[in-house]
């Protein structure tokens, strides 16, 4: 069942999100890399800057979550994670479906590390497809709020209802 989740389950979206993250390990940018991966911190701004998770549940857990953000003009999907030992079964798909489906902009995007090939290919698998490196820089400077040295380290990839 996918269900929005609200602040009760602030715990279960960050286990999800650090657990999963662990296959970034020794794949993003080293000086990318922190553990835990997000902070309650990080997680509590991320939540007060807009950002609405769902997550899909499985026997009372919360296994895989997803974020939506509507930012100017366009819908972010943000921090879609899955339980490692619950990947490869269709979750990141039926999340990603979902927030698609309750997206209100015409165009949606999402960030990625450039050097997590999966994720990359998850979302060309699902019809997102890879903006320019110049056109990248301008949307991540223009609808997220990340380090600088974050931008150079990641792509931007479009999904158009239109």
């Amino acid at each position: 069942m996918i269900r929005r989740l609200p602040n009760e389950d602030f715990n279960s979206i960050l286990k999800v999100i650090n657990e999963a993250a662990q296959t970034y390990k020794g794949v993003i940018p080293d000086d990318r890399w922190k553990e835990p991966y997000m902070s309650v911190r990080e997680l509590r701004e991320q939540i007060d800057s807009g950002v609405e998770f769902f997550g899909l549940e499985e026997k009372g857990e919360i296994i895989g979550v997803m974020g939506i953000q509507y930012v100017k003009d366009v819908t972010l999907i943000r921090h879609a994670y899955v339980l490692t030992k619950h990947q490869r079964r269709g979750i990141g798909r039926k999340l990603l479906k979902y927030l698609i489906n309750l997206a209100r902009c015409p165009e949606i995007l999402v960030g990625t590390w450039k050097a997590v090939n999966g994720a990359i290919q998850f979302y060309e698998k699902h019809g997102f497809e890879l903006t320019s490196s110049k056109e990248k820089d301008s949307l991540l400077r223009k609808y997220w709020d990340i380090p600088e040295r974050q931008v150079e380290t990641s792509i931007v990839l479009r999904f158009s209802r239109r």
